[in-house]
């Protein structure tokens, strides 16, 4: 036996204007979202247009030198290298050489400040901490500086973390969407990690 409350639902669906109701309703809740929607892109748009036109980004990056950890005898360095390491004072040299401090041992040969071995004239590195050692190099502050004042609003949250010319060696130097082409291949298959001021030319299609 079919419960009462089923069959009183069943009519009422049949009748039209409960059917217009429920039409009516729905398309008053499709248009509202439509409009909020509409609205939220306007005034993000108008949030990127200002910030890019009348405020210009303010970037905490210092390039001073001798800040805090130097002078407590204590480096930070670009950690993860399997062979290699770059501390902040801009010295590569093989793990096995790096000391308790997170410095580079400066009296082992091998170890070099501002390197840039294997690095090209754009900027671009096959070896990330090359890379990283490269960037922190002196002269390339107004190059640094130059990127940052042309950075897009889309890498504004990247770089407006980093406080200091080492840490936004390690940004920059870390491969990004700069460096890809069509989101899965590399602009530069060997050369993909790079300080300089633009990407990697783009390889033919």
């Amino acid at each position: 036996m079919v419960p009462c409350g089923a069959v009183l639902w069943r009519r009422l669906l049949r009748k039209r204007w409960v059917l217009g109701l429920v039409f009516g309703l729905s398309l008053v809740y499709f248009i509202t979202s439509t409009f909020k929607q509409e609205e939220r892109m306007v005034r993000d748009r108008n949030l990127l247009q200002v910030q890019e036109h009348e405020q210009p980004i303010l970037w905490k990056v210092k390039f001073s030198p001798g800040n805090s950890s130097q002078l407590s005898n204590q480096c930070r360095n670009s950690v993860q290298g399997k062979l290699l390491i770059t501390d902040e004072l801009g010295y590569i040299c093989e793990r096995k050489d790096l000391l308790v401090n997170g410095c580079c041992d400066v009296h082992v040969p091998s170890t070099k400040l501002f390197s840039c071995e294997s690095c090209l004239p754009n900027g671009c590195c096959s070896i990330y901490e090359y890379c990283v050692s490269c960037c922190l190099q002196p002269s390339k502050q107004h190059l640094l500086e130059r990127f940052l004042n042309r950075a897009a609003i889309a890498f504004q949250n990247l770089f407006m973390a980093v406080e200091d010319h080492f840490e936004l060696c390690l940004a920059k130097c870390r491969t990004s969407s700069q460096s890809v082409q069509h989101e899965n291949t590399y602009r530069d298959p060997i050369a993909k990690y790079c300080y300089g001021e633009y990407p990697p030319e783009l390889l033919p299609v």
